[in-house]
């Protein structure tokens, strides 16, 4: 609606300097045209020695010969008054005066009476000059005057005002469709959004597709970051209850083969005082994890081999009976750069899954990855093999699945692996799962990119 006003007011503003031109310019015209037969008359005019006035038999346009003709030639003298033809009928002007010697003046429009006694009106052009051909002595001044009828001009402003305001209408009218097309056409992109945002919340698409003008791309791609931020943020929460579930099975563990085994109080109270103490800091990290929504990027380094002992010795009191050995193959300088907690998930998830099932011997490898720039601080490889039955490589995709066990006979929830997944993905590392070299059965081997 702006548009098409600005548009209106535009062609209406333009209408009107145009008409006020063209009539400026048909008036300048005009009386460039009255002068033109004044001279002409001039020309062809004498006085006698008496004074007397000899015009020409023929004028310089023949309606001055024609009665009522609508144009007009008066010569004022001091004595007296000379008019053509064509003003006998008419009444002009009144109070014509002789004017100085070079002086002109254009009037208009001033009233006339017509022959046939209608009103009218007449432009008038008027120039003074001096006839001086006999001396000095006998100089005297005259004026000559030439009226036209204002019809002749007004007509020509009609006709120019007619058309141009046909002219600007149609213009006007094309231009308001060919906006109303342009802005159909410019603004669908933005309906499509729309629709595309509509079909999402009501549940019909995923996300919004990419194939959107470069103008929106910012737009769309928000959006999209928003829709995989949120349903990122509700597959959290949906699994940090299930998450922490899973991370305090082993703790609990430990105090219940502890309390089975009839240890004595002493060591029973200093084991419920480091598992309970274990629990703590696991309900904080996963309750810390899930409002942070991922890891710290600048983090100080955290020692690996102390982290795994700490879960070895957990572990080998829930599995005493299956007398699982675990080896450590740490090398000194290797460090992993993120939250301890995430540490302990990974290695205790992957400790535990190991000690599940393995027949006697699991080995832990830790070895600081390449560093690709001196200013980086180094990646981290770590691997847990074990001497247990492995994983076809058919079935590796669905072990780490979320809820997926590979054994269904085998106690647990299957949702370590997906924790310990989902956990390598936050820091942009890769997990694979092949067949132990070493031991002959399964091989979970984490890679962690080099850090800032």
């Amino acid at each position: 609606m702006a548009a098409s006003i600005g548009l209106v007011a535009f062609l209406m503003l333009a209408g009107v300097a145009l008409d006020r031109s063209f009539a400026e310019t048909a008036q300048n015209n005009l009386r460039q045209r009255l002068k033109a037969y004044a001279m002409a008359y001039a020309d062809n005019i004498d006085f006698g020695r008496d004074g007397s006035l000899y015009t020409p038999e023929v004028g310089p346009d023949p309606r001055f010969h024609r009665p009522g003709s609508g144009l007009y030639a008066e010569v004022v003298l001091p004595d007296g008054r000379w008019a053509s033809m064509s003003a006998e009928g008419p009444l002009l002007p009144e109070g014509e005066a002789t004017l100085n010697p070079r002086e002109e003046r254009f009037e208009g429009p001033l009233p006339v009476t017509q022959i046939d006694g209608s009103r009218g009106e007449v432009y008038r052009y008027g120039i003074g000059l001096v006839w001086g051909e006999r001396g000095p002595d006998a100089e005297f001044p005259y004026t000559i005057y030439v009226m036209e009828d204002t019809q002749t001009l007004d007509a020509q402003v009609r006709v120019f005002r007619g058309a141009l305001w046909m002219n600007l209408g149609s213009a006007g009218l094309i231009l308001l469709l060919l906006q109303a097309v342009i802005l159909q056409w410019s603004l669908r992109p933005l309906q499509r959004v729309i629709t595309e945002l509509t079909r999402v919340q009501r549940g019909q698409l995923q996300r919004m597709s990419g194939h959107h003008p470069r103008e929106l791309e910012p737009l769309t791609e928000s959006i999209n970051a928003l829709i995989d931020s949120e349903r990122e943020n509700l597959e959290r929460q949906r699994n940090t209850l299930a998450d922490l579930a899973h991370s305090l099975k082993t703790p609990l563990a430990v105090l219940r083969t502890q309390l089975d085994s009839g240890a004595a109080d002493t060591p029973l109270r200093q084991e419920l005082d480091t598992q309970l103490r274990r629990m703590n800091d696991l309900v904080s990290y996963q309750l810390a994890r899930a409002a942070s929504g991922g890891h710290k990027l600048f983090s100080a380094p955290v020692p690996i081999e102390s982290t795994a002992e700490e879960i070895v010795r957990g572990l080998e009191k829930v599995y005493t009976r299956k007398g699982v050995l675990c080896e450590f193959d740490i090398a000194a300088d290797a460090r992993f750069y993120g939250e301890a907690g995430d540490l302990q998930e990974l290695l205790g998830n992957l400790l535990e899954n190991a000690f599940k099932w393995a027949k006697h011997r699991v080995v832990l490898t830790a070895r600081p990855g390449p560093v690709t720039s001196p200013n980086r601080r180094a990646g981290l490889l770590l691997a847990v093999d074990d001497d247990g039955p492995g994983i076809a490589p058919e079935d590796v995709a669905k072990v780490l699945q979320r809820g997926v066990r590979g054994d269904e006979r085998v106690q647990g929830h299957g949702i370590g692996l997906s924790i310990v997944q989902d956990l390598v993905r936050d820091y942009r590392g890769e997990l694979q799962v092949t067949r132990s070299q070493e031991l002959g059965g399964a091989r979970f081997e984490v890679t962690l990119p080099p850090g800032l």
